[in-house]
């Protein structure tokens, strides 16, 4: 959405900072044996406790309040009490929601305990990706330059990046223009960021698809040639210089 007064600003700021701190506290509640689906309702519980409501149930009709995805799940992962967290899980949680009519969505990958199945390396590649992705975005800078550079820096890391997952605008709904802030150079995308908007940047980073496939439960999405995929997600507004990181409060670069 297009920023055009301090009131609108002040609403982006409040929802990114619940959804921030959503993701932050569900990631330092995450244990081993633990359901996925509890881990959910501890995220619900946050959000109901700020008056917000779960983006992706109230614009999808998700079966959850946040998406988690486990090990070769990439994303859109179901919340289910049947799915118990092991040590060395690789766990992607995906928090957006809504309030007073603003919306914002953040997200972040990590191990849980200790890293015995060695996915440090591509968490950590995600994580710094998408940090030199933002701080080289502001008014007038090309879509398909952070493209480049994501896909550039993943290649460069010996993995690959999903190139059917993007980024978007996110503010007034969950999804807005641009709706594909694609991890990949778009040769014919000539549109430009633009001042005072705010998006999502997200980074899909893998270790051997490039491509998200759904299952047949309709909503998970796994790589089509296998292995694991890493997601870290900011909502930000772009300025003419440094971009403003609303829901930095998350963590998930400390």
């Amino acid at each position: 959405m297009s920023i055009s007064k301090e009131s609108e600003f002040i609403g982006m700021k409040k929802i990114s900072g619940v959804v921030g701190t959503t993701l932050k506290l569900m990631r330092e509640h995450a244990q081993v044996g633990m359901s996925t689906k509890e881990l959910d309702d501890y995220g619900g519980q946050i959000l109901t406790s700020y008056g917000a409501k779960s983006a992706p149930f109230e614009t999808y009709g998700f079966p959850g309040y946040s998406c988690i995805s486990v090990n070769e799940e990439g994303a859109h992962g179901i919340p289910s009490k049947a799915k118990i967290l092991k040590e060395g899980d690789l766990i992607n949680i995906d928090v957006s929601a809504e309030l007073n009519g603003f919306w914002a969505d953040n997200g972040g990958s990590f191990i849980l305990g200790k890293d015995i199945h060695n996915h440090q390396p591509l968490v950590d590649a995600s994580k710094s990706i998408l940090h030199k992705a933002i701080h080289s975005i502001k008014g007038g800078v090309k879509i398909a330059d952070i493209g480049q550079i994501i896909e550039t820096e993943a290649k460069k890391s010996g993995f690959r990046v999903i190139k059917n997952l993007a980024g978007h605008g996110v503010g007034r709904s969950l999804h807005e223009s641009p709706d594909s802030i694609l991890n990949y150079r778009v040769k014919s995308n000539h549109q430009r960021f633009k001042k005072n908007t705010t998006v999502a940047i997200e980074t899909f980073i893998s270790t051997h698809s490039n491509l998200a496939v759904e299952l047949r439960d309709g909503w998970t999405l796994v790589g089509n040639k296998g292995g694991y995929i890493t997601q870290h997600e900011h909502t930000i507004l772009i300025t003419d210089n440094q971009p403003v990181i609303l829901t930095a409060c998350n963590g998930i670069w400390d």
